[in-house]
Parts: structure tokens; sequence; C-alpha cells
């Protein structure tokens, strides 16, 4: 069994995923590269380097996972950190300006197959991953889940009308991480009595699919709290839900 960290992060082909997996192999991680795409997976690790192993995982697919899980106990025995990166904000093709999918995603005409297909990789794909890694992390002395989410799913934030994205609250991404905020909170409260840490984390508005390309910074600095909470030792803290350098979000 190593002797050094072991963690998973889901949906690291690309972006923010496959950044804070750069960033964890330069620690000496052994890190799982979560990939749907099992050949996009296996770029994305080469591309990384020595330390990066590429795993076929669909968060939305019970079988896919449980080989995964397989796939890490058979080779690592254990797992000491797992990174649910893997998201989506739509399943459309037809629009690619955000302003456009905004109007597109409000209650009142809002496609529920949009709604049912986000929430299933945001929600119940990390759900899901959870559940599924959880014995590996048992086996850890020093085990951490840290959840990426997004400040766009912070109720009381976007309930303040003088917030200035106040009206781009809808119910497809902005509700899928206010629920997946509520599932980790959940998580939360399962593992409180154990020694497995669990953090969630709104990194920044980072310029990757995700958002049509359509964000303010670069992956290496939107991804930096997730970096720094997946860095934190066994005295580090759990149950928070942080920005950059720590600073609280409201749930």
């Amino acid at each position: 069994m190593p002797t050094h960290r072991i963690a998973l992060v889901t949906g690291a082909n690309q972006g923010m995923g496959k950044q804070v997996a750069k960033e964890l192999v330069s620690d000496g991680v052994t890190v799982f590269v979560g990939s749907r795409d099992l050949g996009r997976g296996e770029k994305a690790a080469a591309e990384i380097g020595d330390g990066a192993v590429a795993l076929q995982l669909d968060v939305t697919d019970a079988a896919s996972i449980k080989r995964a899980a397989d796939q890490i106990r058979q080779e690592a025995g254990r797992l000491d950190l797992l990174v649910n990166n893997a998201a989506i904000s739509t399943v459309r093709t037809d629009v690619q300006d955000m302003e456009d999918l905004r109007a597109l995603a409000q209650p009142s005409v809002v496609s529920l197959d949009e709604v049912r297909a986000v929430w299933e990789v945001n929600v119940l794909g990390v759900l899901a991953v959870y559940q599924a890694m959880l014995p590996l992390l048992r086996e850890s002395a020093d085990a951490r889940i840290v959840n990426v989410t997004s400040a766009q799913g912070s109720l009381t934030t976007m309930a303040d009308p003088a917030f200035p994205f106040h009206k781009t609250f809808e119910p497809v991404y902005s509700a899928s991480k206010s629920a997946l905020n509520a599932v980790t909170l959940s998580m939360m409260i399962e593992l409180e009595s154990t020694d497995i840490k669990v953090n969630l984390v709104s990194p920044g508005f980072a310029n990757t699919a995700l958002v049509k390309f359509q964000g303010t910074e670069s992956v290496e600095d939107a991804c930096r709290e997730v970096v720094r909470v997946a860095r934190l030792g066994p005295d580090g803290p759990s149950g928070t839900f942080t920005l950059w350098e720590g600073v609280d979000l409201p749930w």
C-alpha cells in the first residue's frame, strides 16, 4: 500500500479539475484523474505527468463509479482525499452566450429535462461518488472530502437584492449548487464524530467550458481555494464553506 497521499479528483481531464490534479501531483500526491472519457483522462494524466493516473469515472453511471472505486482499492488500498469537482452548467448545445442561457433557465420557461440533467451531475453524482468512496476514505488516517460548489449556491447571498448577481439565480445550475451545499452539510453532520474532514469550497469565476469560456479569472487563480483546502493536514478545519484564503461564505 502506498505511504504517500492518494487523491481522486472528479472531472479532472480539463479546466479546474485538471489544474487541481496538477498542483497536487506537484506536492507528491498520487492523483486519480477522474474522466468520463478514458481517452481524455489518459491524455490529461500524460500532460500532468508522473503521479497522475487516468480513471474512467462517469458520476452519473453507477457501474462506472463502482469500477473506479474497485480500481482505487486494488491499486492504492485507500483514499486520503476526494475532490468532487465534476459539474456542468447546461446540456444545451444551441446557446453559447451566458446571458441567453440564463434567460432560458428562468423558472417560468426552463426545460425540466435540463434541470434533471444538471442536477444528476452536480448533486446526485456527488452523493453517488461519496457513497462509493467512503469505505476507502475510512481506510485513511488523514481523510478529507472537498466539494466544489459556487457562491451562486449561497441562498443568503443570492437572496439579497443588493447583491450584484441577485437576478442571475435560477433553478438549473445555481439551485443545483444550493442543493449540493445541503447535501454537503448532511455529509458534514454524518462524519462529524469521525476523523474524516469535509469542506465546501467556492472557487473563482474560472474561464472554462463550464461558463462557455466567459469567466473572469484564469484557471490557476480560480482554483486556489480548492487547492489550499485540499492541502490541509489532519489539524485543518472541517465543516467550512469558504472562498479564497478561508473567507467564510454564508449558507
